[in-house]
């Protein structure tokens, strides 16, 4: 197909200093979750978005000293040999494609707890970040920055950014984001200095103004320097002379950045989950970066609509589309514009699972693309699959995320596809959880897939047909692959932190009698142990359907994995917003239709709270009915010809949805290889000369 020519503005190309980006597609710094501890995997996940039409790849943030330790969330590092060997598989392969390689130089600052260099963190004044997320605690705060330790910053900066030129990046970051050092710098509440580098906004960028110089004079005339910075808290601050702060900062630094790559102050903010904030959410507070400077502009909103991304460019807005999560999701989602496929693109639905990857300090997944971080240890491609070695017949039974995932996966590698589901409609707990608060994008993951099987012509595909084992022998595939899904449970909460017991009274509700349509009386207390999104959206659900509800929960807060997936703040805004009370570290353990009985957690002290429902948002366990019954008839399976049963998705174990996408993707790219399937390839760091001391070296 032709591209639109109304898209024909993102393919431009645009110059970053001495450097020119090939189109308008810009992969901002994020993280991966695979840092120079795996380069090879790094290399496969970056450079698929090149070879899918990205036309500027960044890193995420690479430290520039072990002043600045992150562990154990991953990081990269730029400390020495070892690690320009690392990079360079990475801009290699960005290179390979035409495409721009990033890397975004960073100190931590005070927001870091140096946990493995155990050297002291910086501040330009002893002002620690004290989170209250455990993951971010620390017990060691920072110290205050004389002189010297400015002069050693910024010999870092200029060193690492000779490492990056010798390791082949295109562009060179400074960092004055998301809290970090530069960020500390520019805000007074940080930055408490009486010398000439704090005080006024003047003083307080000059930090961040000697880090811009002293990268620029590093890496010569070969590389762009590009300024990320946080606006959020300064375009809130009258300025002297401009409109705001922030906008006296782009006025102040025009000269000594190439390129300006403008977000938020903190993850809840700048990279909202869709089931709060929508697409390209970032403008009120970054629209202005353009009117003060000749200078490129990217910037993020989760943009996945070609016609937002022309508007951000046609409006003034932005130079660059940047993209995160959606260069995640599709890799490709640039080479789809181009070549007119866009009913073709695969669309971030905004869950954050990506994010989540980061906290769990380990390489990214995400719900939409199964292959993110596959490429190269699995071989997976986010485009391609391999060609099976002998046609065969698939049925797949279940038409929810696992199983439309496996046979989309199987009729790209040829197979014979014929998908059943019970219902009336294909998408499986989507049908019900796309209609709740806020998730609506989330039936993308089904769109996508019913769009890409509809358009194949070896795929067949049945609603309301349940199938038993005698329709299935009938049907005589060469392979069963059993989607069922899994059932909420009654099970109730023990303090060994376990499922326990049952509760069976006739006002006790599971989800799956929700998404039914059986809805309680009120008050109704939702007592959560899942702990992810559904437990505090279904208190929504039912705030909004006019049901007087309140939330429980054993855990310290609401939905409390939410945090993992920048939600945690915005899921206790919404409750409170639904006047919901919120009761933590608290267990039910009884229930007799007019009152629920309450134990703490950790002192066993009970309370009574009056209420007329329960709803159980626990424990899930799979539908094995099916496959229990297939097991028992395994001889009449094989004389029908049947090779294979394969369970996937929440019917083998239950999980957040990500979990059956990438669990019906991998039984499809297996099927037919039974014991012959391989593990998929461990990555090794890069040591091939000694680290010594060389941080400190400029790799030349």
């Amino acid at each position: 197909m032709m591209r639109d020519s109304r898209y024909d503005v993102l393919f431009e190309p645009v110059r970053i200093g001495p450097v020119t980006a090939p189109n308008r597609f810009y992969q901002v710094p994020h993280a991966s979750g695979m840092t120079n501890a795996l380069p090879r995997v790094r290399a496969g996940f970056r450079g698929a978005k090149a070879e899918g039409g990205w036309g500027v790849i960044c890193t995420g943030a690479c430290s520039i000293d072990p002043t600045s330790d992150d562990a154990p969330l991953p990081m990269a590092t730029m400390w020495d040999k070892n690690d320009i060997r690392a990079h360079a598989l990475m801009t290699d392969a960005v290179h390979r494609h035409g495409s721009l390689a990033g890397v975004e130089l960073w100190h931590g600052g005070a927001s870091v707890m140096n946990r493995a260099s155990r050297l002291p963190p910086l501040s330009p004044s002893g002002i620690p970040w004290m989170a209250t997320h455990i993951g971010f605690m620390g017990n060691l705060r920072p110290k205050s920055m004389d002189k010297s330790d400015i002069r050693d910053v910024l010999r870092w900066q200029a060193e690492g950014a000779r490492k990056a030129r010798t390791a082949g990046f295109d562009i060179v970051y400074v960092y004055a984001g998301m809290g970090y050092l530069g960020y500390e710098f520019l805000l007074p509440e940080y930055n408490k200095r009486t010398d000439e580098y704090g005080g006024g906004i003047e003083n307080r960028i000059r930090f961040v103004k000697e880090m811009l110089d002293v990268t620029r004079d590093a890496v010569g005339k070969d590389c762009g320097v590009a300024l990320r910075v946080s606006l959020e808290e300064l375009r809130g601050r009258a300025g002297t002379h401009q409109a705001s702060e922030a906008h006296e900062l782009i006025e102040l630094l025009s000269d000594h950045a190439d390129l300006f790559d403008v977000k938020m102050d903190s993850s809840p903010t700048d990279c909202s989950a869709s089931r709060f904030t929508g697409e390209g959410s970032h403008e009120p507070v970054i629209d202005f970066v353009k009117k003060m400077t000749d200078k490129p502009v990217v910037g993020v909103g989760r943009f996945t609509s070609p016609d937002t991304m022309v508007s951000q460019i046609r409006r003034g807005v932005l130079d660059f589309i940047g993209g995160a999560r959606p260069s995640i999701a599709d890799p490709f989602l640039p080479n789809k514009v181009r070549e007119g496929r866009l009913e073709e693109i695969r669309e971030c639905i905004g869950c954050n699972i990506c994010i989540s990857s980061w906290h769990d300090s380990v390489p990214v997944r995400c719900t939409q693309n199964p292959t993110a971080g596959e490429e190269w240890r699995r071989g997976w491609h986010p485009e391609r699959v391999e060609p099976a070695k002998k046609r065969e017949k698939v049925l797949v039974v279940g038409g929810g995320p696992a199983g439309l995932e496996c046979a989309l996966t199987s009729a790209r590698a040829g197979h014979e596809v014929t998908l059943a589901d019970a219902g009336k409609a294909w998408g499986g707990r989507l049908t019900f959880e796309k209609t709740l608060p806020g998730l609506a994008a989330w039936n993308r993951v089904v769109d996508y897939r019913l769009g890409r099987l509809n358009d194949m012509t070896n795929v067949s595909m049945y609603l309301e047909s349940a199938l038993g084992v005698d329709e299935i022998i009938d049907l005589a595939p060469d392979h069963v692959v059993l989607a069922t899904g899994a059932r909420w449970t009654r099970m109730l909460y023990s303090s060994m932190e376990i499922p326990v017991g049952q509760l069976d009274h006739p006002e006790v509700y599971t989800p799956d009698d929700i998404a039914a349509g059986r809805l309680p009386q009120g008050p109704t207390l939702v007592f959560d142990f899942d702990n992810y999104y559904y437990g505090g959206v279904l208190t929504e659900h039912l705030a909004v359907q006019g049901i007087p509800v309140s939330y429980v929960t054993p855990a310290g807060q609401a939905s409390a994995w939410t945090i993992m997936t920048n939600e945690l703040p915005l899921v206790h805004k919404a409750l409170a917003r639904r006047n919901v009370s919120v009761t933590t570290l608290q267990m039910l353990t009884d229930f007799d239709g007019e009152t629920a009985t309450l134990t703490h957690l950790f002192n066993g002290e009970q309370t009574q709270v009056s209420c007329r429902s329960v709803l159980i948002v626990g424990l899930r366990l799979p539908r094995t009915e099916l496959r229990d019954a297939l097991e028992a008839r395994r001889a009449d399976l094989e004389a029908a010809g049947i090779k294979s049963i394969t369970t996937i998705g929440d019917g083998l174990a239950p999980g957040a949805i990500t979990h059956a996408v990438h669990s019906g993707h991998k039984a499809a790219r297996e099927l037919g290889l039974g014991q012959s399937r391989k593990l998929y390839l461990r990555d090794t760091p890069i040591t091939d000369c000694e680290p010594g001391f060389e941080h400190a070296e400029a790799a030349e």
